[in-house]
């Protein structure tokens, strides 16, 4: 809308602007003056208009209309609407009978809407900086706060270590969440890649499941193609069951790991997609952490 105006503004500018320089003119000072409007010299030319105004007070209310224009202009860099309507407004009083009185309220009319909406503009402008700046502020606190919880969560670990060990893993499917926990307190939270069909406990081998039940881990392995990995003990007892009702292998070697050698550079974005082959994945330094913390026996609890 506001460009509509401006463009509507703009074209009423430049109709009366030709208006007025078609006019006849009354000799080499006018045609100094509009030349040097047409060049863009807006200052130069409404200099040589203030001149006129001086020598040729017969001709004021031309002159006033001319400098009206310019000061309203919306290539003039300097413009200046205040002084623009105090013309037009000035032409009117003094010159109640001239042929630019008209042409002069439209102007009125026209320059007084576009400064109200470029005065809202700017308020509306200043508004939006403080909001962003506001925002912002909000990130500062946010990251600030994010820091201070990894700090925290890093001296929960750092603690763990020192004490020897955590007593269990709790995995959660749905919300792709891996749990390590020492006396009941959870002291780390990583976010977690499974296998790529998700849904649903391991049934047998190959269906690229992730299993649900409670296991422990039984071995390690630090030399392994992700990276680090820890064994878990899949499958349990429940598990050979339902695959021996159905007449399948329950298939095996499900492991904690790291990012595939290689990729490590993936870090966190590799939990945007489900990727593994029935394994619980995380990066390279969080399968590191759990390495130093989750001995052989330690509990790993998978639900749904």
């Amino acid at each position: 809308m506001r460009e509509t105006k401006i463009f509507h503004f703009t074209g009423t500018m430049l109709t009366l602007i030709l208006i007025s320089g078609c006019a006849p003119l009354n000799g080499a000072t006018f045609e100094e003056a509009n030349d040097l409007f047409n060049r863009g010299s807006y200052k130069a030319s409404l200099d040589k208009y203030e001149q006129i105004l001086k020598t040729n007070p017969a001709a004021g209310d031309r002159v006033l209309f001319e400098m009206g224009v310019i000061y309203a202009h919306p290539k003039n860099e300097q413009k200046d609407y205040g002084k623009s309507l105090e013309c037009f407004q000035r032409l009117i009083k003094d010159y109640p009978g001239s042929e630019y009185r008209q042409n002069s309220e439209t102007m009125i009319f026209n320059i007084s809407n576009v400064a109200l909406k470029d005065k809202t503009i700017a308020a509306q402008q200043t508004q939006v900086k403080a909001l962003l700046q506001e925002i912002k502020g909000r990130e500062d606190e946010n990251a600030a706060l994010l820091q201070r919880i990894k700090s925290l969560e890093q001296k929960a670990i750092d603690f763990a270590t020192k004490k020897g060990s955590i007593d269990r893993i709790l995995i959660e499917k749905k919300e792709r969440r891996l749990m390590l926990i020492s006396n009941g307190v959870v002291i780390k939270t990583y976010k977690i890649a499974l296998g790529g069909n998700p849904i649903g406990p391991k049934e047998r081998e190959g269906d690229n499941k992730t299993p649900e039940g409670t296991y422990v881990i039984d071995s390690r392995n630090n030399g392994s193609r992700f990276h680090q990995s820890l064994h878990i003990s899949y499958p349990n007892e429940k598990d050979r069951k339902r695959a021996r009702e159905l007449g399948v292998s329950p298939g095996g070697n499900i492991m904690i790991h790291g990012i595939k050698n290689g990729f490590s550079w993936v870090g966190d974005a590799h939990t945007e997609v489900d990727w593994t082959k029935g394994c619980i994945a995380v990066t390279d330094e969080e399968i590191e952490d759990i390495n130093k913390i989750a001995p052989n026996g330690t509990i790993v609890e998978i639900r749904p």
